[in-house]
């Protein structure tokens, strides 16, 4: 049997490196699992959305170059909880600390 940890899911499509592990780092400072999955050819918002949705926890990231975007399930498709074009290496790390914040049910950064 496989058990699968509760996790945000951050759905890529060629990422930015540098930002990915910033978001990644964001996550592990607030001690919450995240996986990555690489995605086909579509925007950051709808990427987090879909993240999001498929998630256990209801937090989800998209990441398509350097644009990430950051979705909790239930919130509106169109308009993302929290969204950057090249973010700096703060705003990467604090998108990924916020996504997990969410699901403890703590105050954004």
């Amino acid at each position: 049997m496989i058990i699968k940890k509760p996790s945000i899911f951050i759905y890529v499509y060629l990422p930015d490196v540098a930002v990915l592990r910033e978001i990644c780092a964001g996550i592990e400072e607030e001690g919450v699992f995240y996986e990555v999955a690489e995605m086909s050819d579509i925007c950051p918002g709808e990427l987090a959305w879909n993240a999001a949705n498929d998630s256990m926890l209801g937090s989800g990231i998209g990441i398509n170059g350097s644009h990430a975007a950051f979705q909790m399930r239930g919130a509106n498709k169109k308009r993302s909880v929290q969204e950057y074009d090249k973010p700096t290496r703060e705003q990467a790390r604090m998108l990924g600390a916020n996504s997990a914040r969410a699901i403890k049910k703590l105050p954004f950064k």
